[in-house]
């Protein structure tokens, strides 16, 4: 069976709900999710053993938190070329985080990305039908390309 890491930061919690979402998403798929933040990876080897990842992220002042930031460091040494990713995330007034995480595991990273591109939800839209079946289905083009 093939298993997603699905890591995220959460200041408010919109971005752990969409995590939620995605790690239900990737269970419908028939993958194995598996949830980790940021702060419990503590080196590469953390995020060895994944057959696809999903980092998520809120946008504050059009940037993505340090936290965020600091796993992307040291997951430039991790091996993850070839592996099925994606990034998603909330936002009040931008959304350019999950953009710059996405762009990071296209062109950094060299990953194999979901044709989706990045997730953004407007935070007050989080809990939606609609925005659930899209994490549903963005999770789900993760699990194919894995």
């Amino acid at each position: 069976m093939k298993k997603i890491l699905v890591t995220y930061v959460s200041l408010n919690g919109h971005t752990a709900q969409l995590a939620e979402y995605m790690a239900e998403g990737i269970r419908i798929a028939g993958c194995e999710a598996e949830e980790k933040k940021p702060t419990d990876i503590k080196s590469p080897n953390d995020l060895c053993g994944y057959d696809g990842y999903l980092f998520g992220c809120p946008t504050y002042h059009r940037d993505m938190p340090q936290t965020m930031k600091s796993l992307l460091f040291m997951a430039k040494n991790a091996g993850l070329e070839g592996k099925a990713g994606g990034a998603f995330g909330s936002y009040t007034h931008s959304g350019d985080a999950p953009k710059s995480i996405f762009d990071t595991l296209e062109h950094v990273f060299k990953m194999k990305v979901t044709s989706l591109g990045s997730l953004n939800v407007v935070e007050d839209k989080v809990g939606t039908q609609e925005y659930i079946k899209a994490c549903h289905d963005y999770a789900k083009s993760v699990c194919e390309a894995a």
